[in-house]
């Protein structure tokens, strides 16, 4: 390759995943001589990171290549490519459809981007490589530029449940865990780069599962007693995987694992879980609740949730509705069903209107923004040790607590990967501020967590 391949501009949807995964590309082809910029005017390569989980994702690629046509036009060199799970999803679909489109990779392809652009520059005709790597061992470093105070670190890829209206075992393939010593010493080079906190990430990080026989909460365990790492998050967890083991591992290392989880329950009525194929019943999920809040006091639940779908009906959704306010979660994230291809929900017949599900979902909305708030004012006058993330320009300090509530104080001689007790006077939805104690005699290591109600 020459000296500089100019530069790389990815956009990303979705998940962490995909977050995380684009931070990879960046890093891959840094290793060849492209450099990130920050409009796609100024580079010679555009990805796209796709998300297929979400309403119309093929049309939202379409609609952005679209967008570089005049990019194209005027420069010769540049070469744009979708990846992401859309790309798993259309394969060489997409470049049928989309002439613009120079190549496509799968979820499982994302190493071989560097050989692909190579290759990409070198001829006109486009490419294609989407390939599940099945017999594969899940062996990566995680590739962080700029990792900062805190980043995520994969441990498992693809996702064995098949939930009916999920796409996510088509597009990420199935479920494979990391070796747990392969993890430890990631983690470990990730401290030695700075880093105070991570978030294990994966489709279902209940299932994680190593060669040598270690369940999640064994790694858990052994990122906590092995690792000097500050903090430990994770994300998704499945109810159905979710088990008292894992709480009392949560409750016996707070120290390092944090007061948040998120808890996904889709939906608050039992039979719609069965047609879901989520593998619980609303009562299942109701005592796993109440095991953890049992064991770990002031923990911060989060949720998802899904409206209008195929067949729900108003019956229905009302126990959503009341589970909601059973639960009093700190942070909701709510959407309105949309078929997926390949899933057994997209084929059957019953589905809801647009106008229904619309109506449905501001419903849900209505109902948790008070909750969010009262839980938001009962953070005021309690004290939280927060980890420092960033420090502005004008002295304001920006972190999180346990609880994964974003905080601010001011204090210019904050440094970011300290550790701050900050006593809150002022609480909205979405934010907390105060300002600096000087010891944790205050400190409340059970106050009632904060968490923003988000909407889509």
């Amino acid at each position: 390759m020459s000296q500089s391949n100019g530069g790389v501009f990815i956009t990303t949807y979705g998940c962490q995943m995909n977050v995380n995964d684009s931070e990879r590309m960046f890093s891959l082809l840094e290793m060849v001589d492209y450099h990130p910029v920050d409009t796609p005017e100024e580079a010679n390569l555009i990805i796209i990171n796709s998300c297929s989980v979400r309403e119309k994702p093929v049309h939202k690629v379409h609609s952005e290549v679209g967008r570089y046509r005049s990019l194209k036009a005027q420069n010769p060199k540049l070469r744009i490519g979708v990846g992401g799970c859309v790309a798993q999803q259309e394969k060489t679909k997409l470049l049928k459809d989309i002439p613009l489109l120079d190549f496509v990779f799968g979820t499982d392809a994302i190493d071989e981007l560097p050989k692909l652009v190579l290759e990409a520059q070198g001829t006109k005709e486009s490419l294609s490589n989407t390939r599940f790597q099945h017999n594969q061992p899940y062996q990566i470093e995680t590739m962080i530029r700029n990792p900062g105070v805190s980043t995520f670190v994969n441990i498992t890829k693809g996702c064995d449940n098949f939930c009916t209206f999920c796409v996510v075992p088509f597009t990420r393939g199935r479920e494979c865990s990391r070796k747990l010593s392969e993890l430890i010493q990631d983690i470990h080079n990730l401290v030695k780069r700075g880093v105070k906190e991570v978030t294990l990430l994966g489709q279902n990080v209940n299932s994680y599962k190593s060669e040598c026989g270690a369940d999640f909460g064994q790694l858990l365990k052994t990122v906590a007693t092995e690792t000097d790492i500050q903090r430990i998050r994770y994300t998704t967890s499945h109810p159905k995987d979710f088990n008292q083991d894992l709480v009392e591992i949560s409750q016996q290392y707070r120290d390092k694992i944090c007061d948040y989880i998120h808890l996904p329950v889709q939906c608050g009525n039992s039979e719609v879980l069965e047609r879901m194929n989520r593998g619980y019943t609303r009562e299942d999920y109701l005592y796993k609740v109440e095991m953890i809040k049992k064991a770990i006091p002031g923990v911060a639940l989060s949720t998802d949730i899904i409206v209008g779908f195929p067949g729900e009906t108003e019956e229905q959704f009302l126990d959503t509705l009341s589970l909601i306010k059973e639960v009093g979660y700190d942070g909701i994230y709510a959407f309105k069903y949309s078929p997926r291809p390949f899933t057994k929900a997209a084929r059957w017949t019953d589905h809801l209107s647009e106008d229904e599900k619309s109506e449905r979902l501001e419903r849900v909305f209505a109902l948790q923004r008070p909750i969010a708030l009262g839980l938001s004012q009962e953070c005021i006058g309690q004290t939280y040790e927060i980890l420092v993330e960033e420090v502005l320009e004008d002295g304001l300090a920006v972190g999180r607590n346990s609880q994964n509530r974003k905080t601010l104080f001011r204090d210019p001689n904050a440094k970011a990967g300290e550790l701050a007790f900050v006593k809150i006077n002022k609480a909205r939805p979405s934010l907390l501020q105060g300002e600096r104690v000087a010891s944790e005699l205050s400190f409340t290591s059970n106050a009632s967590p904060c968490f923003e109600a988000i909407a889509p």
